[in-house]
Order: structure tokens, then C-alpha cells, then sequence
């Protein structure tokens, strides 16, 4: 499929068909990342290692794949998006093929932990920025639609991976996912480029033989968003909420266990919490048309509440108590991550949003990688979950309120997308007055 030319995003045709393999990848990346809780009761008792060992399994993932999101920005920027999804969807699906084998958590680390993460920053942010591309009008719609993923893989998948762990022990059972990941090498062939008139300027790399390296470097990994002041508080914010996001999907099933649940229901409590995201997709994107609010200000209110909702996990007692927060955590989560995409390309445009994606998720990978590791080591010391769900819970709503520093943050009006002048060395910020004559 070769490039296709729009005078604008054509806001459906082939994108639906994208929408549709970004859901398939969020479910093979995002669901199953969110599922290694049923793992980690095993691991523990396998190699007889503490919850801050084990909990690094899925942080590392976590964090590779925000740490590698520029390089896959850069290589789907030079190469396309196409190849860097199939080659990601290869080397994760080969992760857990290899983890199965696994005979030390070291080996986990790499296995699930690098080699996951890489395939699944490939296969799914470029997807993702590609997809912003087609949509304008329907962007939040189709945004949701895709990442909708997460929450279906966490409602149909958690029993389904309990029984395999039952069934197989967790080798057999980390074999049988391996296969399931492999299919995220049919969805990147899904994926046709388009190109825009405004990418002239923002995506792509000059050629002029005078070009330095440097403005290459630049403009492939987008490095002129670092002197974009929206974009820096965005994603000072985004560090913080990364380090207590990820803390109830890695130690709400250990916490269940530690509760007295059986298996069974602890796995349940992730499906729950893949119920309630779907409908907290739906409910956002119903939201997002109404009133004269803008995604930043939606953005706040709902990982403020996120936050509450985490901080709320210890005063569950009753099976039926910590079903209903974890059902109201995934209400509020499902909303969180569509959100953040739309309002990224809100403050940065579409044209950068590419760049956009690797470098916030490169600063998020500090939160993510230290947030579960940091809340297990707080279990190992205090000897329950309770503080590590306060911790996790204080990060939300500190990044919440960070997000008050937004430039123009309190103006119900939408900034235009920041430009590049003609040269392709400076971005301009809308909100800061001293660019708006290109100074």
C-alpha cells in the first residue's frame, strides 16, 4: 500500500480499519502487560522472591516501552510505520516465547521486560500517531475506540489466563500468550501512511546537503519540542501520573490475594476493571463534545478523580467493597490514556505528534519504571499494600494539578497547532507571546 495524499485528516476510510488494528495492538500490548499480575503470585512462589523483586517484571516493560517510544518515532519517521509495527509485533511475541523458558527472574527481566517492551513501543505508537493523522473532527472517538483494547483484554483475558496458569503452570501458559502476541504482526500490515501538506515542514527531514547532522537528529526524534513550554509542563505532569497509574494494575490481584480472595476472584477484580474502562471510554468520549471545555481541563478532572480512586483501594475490607473501587478505577483509567493522547495533540499539533509520543513517553518511563517497584518495596517494609496504594494514589492527583501550569490552561479557547518556520530549526509555541512573530 503506497502513501496515500490528503488536503486534510479524511476523518474515516482506511482509518477505521487502523482504528481497528491500534484495538487489536492495545489489547495484545496493553491488555496483557495489565494482566502480569496473575503472573507475579506465581513467580514469587516459584523463585521464592519478595514483591519488589517480581514487581519489576512489568515495570521494566512499562518503562522500555516509554523509553524506546522516540526510537520507534524515529525509525517509523524514516521507514514508516508498517515495518517498525511487524518487526515490533516479532520481537515481542518472541519475548514471552523466550520467558517461558525462563530459569531466574533476570531472565524475566529481559524476556518480558526488555524484549516485550521494545516490540510493543514498535507495534503500537507509531499506530497510534498514524491514526491521529486520519482523524481531526473524530479524533477522540477514534482514539478511544483503539485503545478501548486494554479494558476489552482485561475483562475477556484475566479468567482466561488464570485458567491457563491452572491448566499449564505458568510456562505453558506464558507459551500459549506468545502465540496470542504473535498476531500483532497481521495488524501492523494494516497500517497505509499518509501524508498531509502541513508534514512538509513538520515531519519530515530536510535533505538539503548543507543539512548538519544535528537538525537531522532533530527533526527525527522531534527534539524541538523540548523548547515548547506547554509540552515540558505536559510532561512533568505525565512523569507523575506514569509513577502512580501503574501501581493498582500490578499489586491489585497480590492484594487481593493477601485479602484472603481465592484466585478466582482476585482475577476478577482485573476484569471488573476491564468492564468499567470500557464504559468510562464511552462516557469520556460522550463528554468531550459537551460543554465548552477543553481536553486539558477534562484531562484534570479525571486523573484527579483516578487518584481518589487509588487512594480509596485500602478502604476496601469486603470483597464486594474492593470490587467497587476497582471497578471505579478502571471507570476513571479508561478515560485517563485517551485523554492524554487527544490533549498531546492538542498542545503540539499533528504534525509532531510522532516526535510528541517518544519523547513523553522517554520522560514517562521515570515514573513508570519506579512507581510499582517503589510501592512493592513499601509492601515489603510496612507488610501490606495500604501505604503503596496512598503513595500511588498521591502521585495521580500531584500530576493532576500539575497540569494547571498548562500555558493559557484557564483560556476555554483551543490554541492553533504549534508551526515550524520554513527552515525546520524552530518550533513556535501558540502561548508564548515572545514566538508569535516567529521571535
Amino acid at each position: 500500500m503506497s502513501s496515500q495524499v490528503y488536503s486534510e485528516p479524511p476523518d474515516g476510510g482506511w482509518g477505521w480499519a487502523i482504528t481497528l488494528a491500534c484495538f487489536m495492538q492495545s489489547v495484545l500490548v496493553f491488555g496483557v502487560t495489565r494482566l502480569l499480575g496473575i503472573f507475579l503470585v506465581e513467580f514469587m512462589a516459584y523463585f521464592e522472591e519478595p514483591s519488589s523483586a517480581t514487581s519489576w517484571i512489568p515495570s521494566v516493560a512499562l518503562a522500555t516501552m516509554m523509553f524506546a517510544s522516540p526510537l520507534a518515532g524515529a525509525l517509523a519517521t524514516q521507514y514508516g510505520e508498517r515495518p517498525v509495527a511487524i518487526a515490533g509485533g516479532l520481537l515481542s511475541g518472541l519475548g514471552y516465547f523466550l520467558a517461558s523458558f525462563a530459569t531466574s527472574l533476570a531472565q524475566l527481566y529481559i524476556f518480558i521486560g526488555v524484549f516485550t517492551g521494545i516490540g510493543g513501543t514498535f507495534a503500537l505508537w507509531p499506530s497510534l500517531a498514524l491514526l491521529s493523522r486520519y482523524f481531526e473532527r473524530r479524533r477522540p472517538l477514534a482514539t478511544s475506540l483503539a485503545l478501548s483494547g486494554a479494558g476489552v483484554a482485561s475483562l475477556a483475558l484475566s479468567p482466561f489466563f488464570q485458567f491457563l496458569v491452572d491448566l499449564y503452570g505458568w510456562r505453558g501458559a506464558l507459551l500459549v500468550v506468545s502465540g496470542m502476541v504473535f498476531h500483532l504482526v497481521p495488524c501492523g500490515a494494516l497500517l497505509r501512511p499518509l501524508t498531509l501538506p502541513k508534514d512538509d515542514g513538520a515531519l519530515a527531514a530536510p535533505q538539503e546537503r548543507e543539512e548538519s547532522w544535528r537538525r537531522r537528529l532533530s527533526s527525527l526524534f522531534g527534539l524541538s519540542l523540548l523548547r515548547h513550554r506547554g509540552f515540558v509542563t505536559y510532561t512533568c505532569s505525565g512523569v507523575l501520573n506514569a509513577a502512580g497509574f501503574f501501581v493498582p494494575l500490578v499489586h491489585l490481584v497480590p492484594h487481593a490475594r493477601e485479602l484472603d480472595f481465592n484466585e478466582y476472584q482476585a482475577a476478577f477484580l482485573v476484569s471488573a476493571v476491564g468492564v468499567a474502562d470500557i464504559g468510562g471510554r464511552v462516557a469520556c468520549t460522550w463528554l468531550v463534545t459537551c460543554g465548552p471545555l477543553r481536553l486539558c481541563h477534562h484531562l484534570t478532572l479525571w486523573t484527579f478523580l483516578l487518584g481518589v480512586s487509588v487512594l480509596a483501594v485500602p478502604l476496601g475490607r469486603s470483597y464486594g467493597a474492593v470490587l467497587a473501587i476497582s471497578a471505579c478505577y478502571g471507570f476513571l483509567a479508561g478515560a485517563v490514556l485517551p485523554l492524554r493522547v487527544s490533549t498531546l495533540v492538542e498542545i503540539v499539533g499533528p504534525g509532531w505528534i510522532m516526535g510528541a509520543i517518544g519523547l513523553i513517553n522517554l520522560m514517562e518511563s521515570a515514573g513508570a519504571l519506579s512507581g510499582p517497584p517503589l510501592s512493592g518495596w513499601i509492601r515489603d517494609v510496612s507488610g501490606s499494600y495500604t501505604a503503596s496504594f496512598l503513595a500511588g494514589g498521591s502521585f495521580l492527583v500531584a500530576g493532576s494539578l500539575g497540569l494547571l501550569l498548562l500555558p493559557g490552561y484557564f483560556s476555554l479557547r483551543t490554541p492553533s497547532p504549534p508551526t515550524e518556520n520554513q527552515e525546520g530549526s524552530k518550533l513556535e509555541d501558540p502561548w508564548n507571546p515572545s514566538q508569535q512573530n516567529g521571535v
